[in-house]
């Protein structure tokens, strides 16, 4: 599994849905000629060293550019889409990433002591010398604050879920909730980073591309990952969390933004024909071949199989994203906002529909989840965003036969303290950033469901039962999609770099 070159998409067959086969054959087929084009004598070779040792891997990279545009290929064939070393229970993973740190207290965390002890001092016990940020470290007291919010059990789990989620409280057998989540960051930025690449400062691989470089892509007309955001305010969401970072580029992840142009520069600018645009492809195409003949960079080997990627998805992403075909009971399931591109209840409806054409990993980021004040009205305005649509992918996903396919997973970078930040006052109260415990769920994809995982202490600011880092989730989820993290490597400046880097574990009791 370990890997020192360009790990090429491995698309197996066009997409039954998109109605674009042809295209697909004739896309790969013109980029079978180019890949295999004599470099012509206007481009002079001089031998010197840079570029002798530059020509020696001139065959391989001919080779993987023939892999990465035609699936057909020997080479593709040979290499094949990689990472299974067991059976998967997944085929692929939609995520739900709630961006600013969700309050576990107010949602999924019942405490009952906190009506018993709200309003008094956080035992200096409790803290147990932990960080505080720097927005609650200079404060004079730490109140403890109760939630507003009554919760009840629901199901056959009886699982306790806060009013505020009444959608999601209807599903929760089919939920697997970990209440033990915990994380070394305890601000936003390396917080979301290290959830998104293992690894708390920029640079590294996401978990989509790590996905996409692992098993390759099942539909060559859509990327292996996609990523789409919602939601207002709150912390910035940079396009480096759906990175390649150092994998081959071909591996990052390709934002769909609302409006008519779901991905940006697809379409055709006015008085450019169809004919033109493959024309120029080819032409375009050529001269990279040429200069990846020069010099052996993989990276215009993927330059190639993104052209010829977009060219494909001028046909596959319109008919993707054209929600008009869907039945009223799907809006009524929905949400109305299902109707409105930019919504997380669209964004939610568009990720059953990529996961039913194959793309392996699709990431939701909505943003808004960061409480410091004004609490319980916030937190009322995102669980309208998204309650109802996060219910119905999972009830949608399930009645379509793909949920035991599909793992969803739920949740944020870090919780929340059960101290209050600022006013204690019922409708004003909030609260800081708490890395020390958090919940998250998942569901499908051989998840064991309608169970609850780890447990915290009375005021629910510290594990005391089945701690889970971020590493373990990972590499739980790679080993649900078949996939052994400790081997699935990428060899970058001398050393051999994995998702997990040297933690995790697999967490078997989630498994089914």
């Amino acid at each position: 599994m370990t890997r020192e070159s360009t790990n090429p998409m491995h698309p197996k067959t066009a997409d039954p849905c998109s109605g674009s086969r042809q295209d697909f054959r004739d896309s790969t087929n013109r980029s079978k000629r180019l890949t295999n084009s004599a470099t012509p004598a206007i481009f002079p070779k001089v031998l010197n060293r840079r570029d002798l040792l530059a020509s020696a891997s001139a065959t391989l990279g001919g080779a993987a550019a023939a892999s990465l545009l035609d699936p057909s290929s020997t080479f593709a064939a040979a290499v094949g889409p990689r990472g299974l070393h067991f059976t998967p229970r997944a085929k692929r993973v939609i995520y739900l990433f709630q961006s600013g740190g969700p309050p576990q207290h107010d949602m999924w965390d019942y405490k009952p002591y906190l009506n018993k002890v709200h309003g008094e001092e956080t035992p200096a016990s409790v803290f147990g010398g932990q960080r505080l940020t720097g927005m609650t470290a200079g404060q004079s007291s730490f109140p403890v604050a109760r939630s507003t919010f009554n919760f009840k059990q629901h199901g056959d789990s009886g699982a306790w879920v806060s009013d505020v989620l009444p959608h999601t409280a209807r599903i929760v057998d089919d939920l697997c909730i970990i209440k033990s989540m915990h994380t070394d960051a305890i601000n936003h930025d390396p917080a979301i980073t290290f959830l998104q690449t293992g690894f708390q400062i920029a640079g590294r691989p996401s978990i989509g591309s790590w996905m996409s470089y692992g098993l390759g892509n099942e539909n060559a007309n859509l990327p292996a990952f996609v990523a789409m955001l919602s939601g207002s305010g709150g912390q910035p969401l940079y396009d480096r969390l759906w990175g390649s970072g150092f994998l081959p580029s071909v591996h990052q992840g390709v934002r769909f933004r609302s409006g008519k142009s779901p991905v940006l520069y697809l379409n055709n600018p006015p008085g450019f024909s169809p004919k033109l645009r493959r024309d120029t492809l080819d032409r375009l195409s050529q001269l990279n071949q040429f200069r990846a003949d020069e010099v052996g960079d993989p990276e215009i080997v993927s330059r190639i199989a993104q052209y010829e990627m977009a060219y494909r998805m001028q046909t596959s992403v319109p008919e993707l994203t054209d929600v008009s075909d869907e039945p009223n009971s799907t809006f009524e399931l929905y949400g109305e906002d299902a109707r409105k591109p930019g919504t997380y209840a669209h964004n939610a409806l568009i990720a059953r529909r990529l996961s039913e054409r194959g793309v392996r990993f699709v990431q939701l980021f909505h943003r808004g989840w960061d409480t410091h004040g004004g609490l319980p009205k916030q937190l009322k305005a995102r669980c309208r965003e998204t309650d109802q649509a996060t219910a119905a992918l999972i009830t949608d996903l399930k009645n379509r036969g793909m949920l035991d396919e599909t793992l969803v997973v739920w949740g944020g970078e870090f919780g929340r303290t059960v101290y209050c930040q600022g006013d204690l006052q019922p409708a004003n109260y909030g609260r800081d950033h708490h890395p020390r415990c958090f919940t998250m769920w998942m569901a499908g994809g051989g998840i064991k469901p309608g169970i609850t995982y780890g447990a915290t202490d009375e005021y629910g600011y510290n594990i005391v039962e089945n701690p889970l880092s971020v590493h373990d989730l990972h590499a739980t989820i790679l080993h649900q999609l078949g996939v052994d993290h400790e081997k699935l490597t990428f060899k970058f400046q001398g050393r051999h770099y994995r998702l997990t880097d040297v933690h995790g574990e697999v967490v078997k009791p989630l498994l089914r």
